[in-house]
């Protein structure tokens, strides 16, 4: 099982800021998974922006970074600051 979290403008287009996601074979990286969810369809191309930022159990890491069963994923917009 994979723990999702959605956070700032993804929870709420989403209408969710967690999920448990079935562990899948074919879920290598975080881009994986964030491909499976792109095929949910429309609401969930908001996660295909190109500056998505991503964690792996609480740590700022990249799309190609290598996921296991059990991991906690969040995903969040580009933060901007001034």
């Amino acid at each position: 099982m994979i723990h999702l979290q959605f956070f700032a403008r993804y929870r709420e287009q989403l209408g969710c800021d967690t999920e448990q996601l079935p562990w899948h074979t074919s879920f290598r990286t975080m881009g994986d998974v964030r491909q499976h969810l792109l095929a949910r369809g429309e609401a969930w191309q908001v996660l295909s922006e190109p500056r998505i930022m991503c964690a792996r159990n609480q740590e700022l890491c990249a799309l190609d970074t290598a996921i296991v069963d059990g991991d906690e994923l969040a995903f969040f917009p580009p933060v901007t600051g001034g």
